[in-house]
């Protein structure tokens, strides 16, 4: 094991790495090296991991690269300048991580990474590669972070071929490409990783002495998990060319952290189901051309700390109590037919205010206590006048005023005493 990681090395990378017997950890991350990756690295055939991100590396990768051991488990490469194709990885079947993101690269993905059933990180993002969506991926069994972000993938996404695809996935960020279509429906029904709670799974996802990391966009910001908590779970489809209405089955996903579907062109309401997702933490609709009022239901979210729903088409009044008490105006801001705090415009008479569920439930309260009140003093009346009516019945006075308001016999009549 040999770890330079985080000094103030620069210049070349030395090609003597690849001829110290039994190497099998190199990481000489976070310094400052400069010039293209040396061929010689590929004698190193007993690598597991090797890590030469955020430095400053250029070129082409060597043609070896994909090939030289068949034992690696790590190739992190991430926040360099590498230009060209990403090599073909043949032999390498035992990858579990594979991070390129932050470099030039351009061309396809290379589908020969079928090959890699044990691989659980994928991180190509900020790059230029291309092409339609790789669908292949859907058949890596233990696959769990999928990067593709900000790169020139186009076309439809979720025709799966797979019969369970992305099962162990908790990590899907296609967001800043041009995808098409409708939301990938059939994968969301598959995502069974981010159905599940995980609260048992503590720990940080790593091999050894390796942790990974990747850039994800939270609340707003981007920002570096320099590790990855395992019950960690995202999804951002942003930035793309999406359509349609957000299917209802996103409810599903209860153990989603966050969900970002902004800048799209989707259409339809806001689906109500969203208030089953009771772990999440930040939710971004913006920039669509969602239609409708804001469900209350999502009141219910007590773990959300950011919320955009700006820049839609949604009408009446903004839902009050629980969190959406703490959002401010931008949230909503480019609703022209919302209404109600924070923004100042104001509801009319007509619009009142988006009942709470402890509102509701109040009402619903209410009106049954009015019911139980009414029945009461209906069956007191009832037991009342029976009663009334017995004594009266049982007096002479009552035949003499029957025959007189409405003559004839009365057909009540008195029975003699006998002696």
């Amino acid at each position: 094991m040999l770890s330079l990681g985080s000094n103030m090395f620069s210049g070349p990378l030395p090609s003597c790495f690849g001829s110290i017997q039994g190497l099998s950890f190199l990481s000489i991350s976070n310094n400052q090296l400069t010039g293209k990756i040396p061929s010689q690295i590929c004698n190193a055939s007993l690598f597991q991991v090797l890590d030469l991100s955020n430095n400053r590396l250029n070129g082409s990768f060597p043609p070896c690269l994909g090939n030289f051991s068949e034992n690696l488990l790590v190739l992190d490469l991430r926040n360099n300048n590498l230009q060209g194709l990403i090599p073909i990885f043949a032999k390498v079947k035992s990858l579990r991580s594979l991070n390129f993101n932050g470099n030039q690269l351009e061309g396809p993905l290379p589908q020969s990474l079928h090959a890699s059933k044990k691989l659980e990180v994928l991180d190509v993002g900020n790059n230029k590669i291309n092409g339609s969506f790789p669908n292949w991926l859907e058949s890596l069994p233990e696959l769990r972070v999928l990067i593709l972000r900000s790169n020139q993938f186009y076309g439809p996404v979720g025709n799966p071929t797979a019969r369970f695809p992305f099962q162990k996935l908790r990590i899907m960020d296609l967001s800043n490409n041009d995808f098409t279509g409708h939301l990938p429906q059939k994968y969301f029904e598959s995502l069974s990783a981010m159905m599940e709670s995980h609260a048992a799974e503590f720990g940080y996802m790593g091999t050894g002495y390796y942790i990974d990391s990747v850039k994800v966009d939270m609340k707003g910001i981007s920002i570096e998990l320099v590790k990855i908590q395992k019950i960690f779970t995202t999804i951002d489809l942003s930035r793309n060319q999406f359509v349609g209405e957000i299917p209802n089955l996103i409810g599903r996903l209860k153990s989603l952290h966050g969900l970002n579907f902004s800048h799209n062109k989707l259409s339809g309401s806001i689906p109500p189901s969203l208030r089953n997702l009771s772990n999440l933490e930040w939710l971004d609709l913006s920039s669509n051309e969602l239609v409708g009022v804001i469900p209350w239901q999502l009141t219910d979210l007590t773990f959300l700390a950011s919320l955009n729903l700006s820049h839609n088409k949604l009408d009446g009044p903004i839902p009050r109590g629980k969190q959406f008490d703490t959002f401010n105006n931008d949230s909503f801001v480019g609703n022209l037919r919302l209404c109600g705090p924070p923004l100042s415009k104001a509801c009319n008479n007509e619009q009142e205010p988006a009942p709470s569920p402890r509102n509701v439930q109040q009402s619903e309260d209410d009106g049954f206590d009015n019911w139980k009140v009414v029945f009461m003093g209906y069956c007191s009346g009832l037991v009342i006048g029976i009663s009334i009516g017995y004594i009266v019945l049982s007096s002479g006075k009552f035949d003499h005023w029957f025959a007189q308001r409405f003559g004839g016999r009365t057909r009540f009549k008195r029975g003699r005493r006998r002696n």
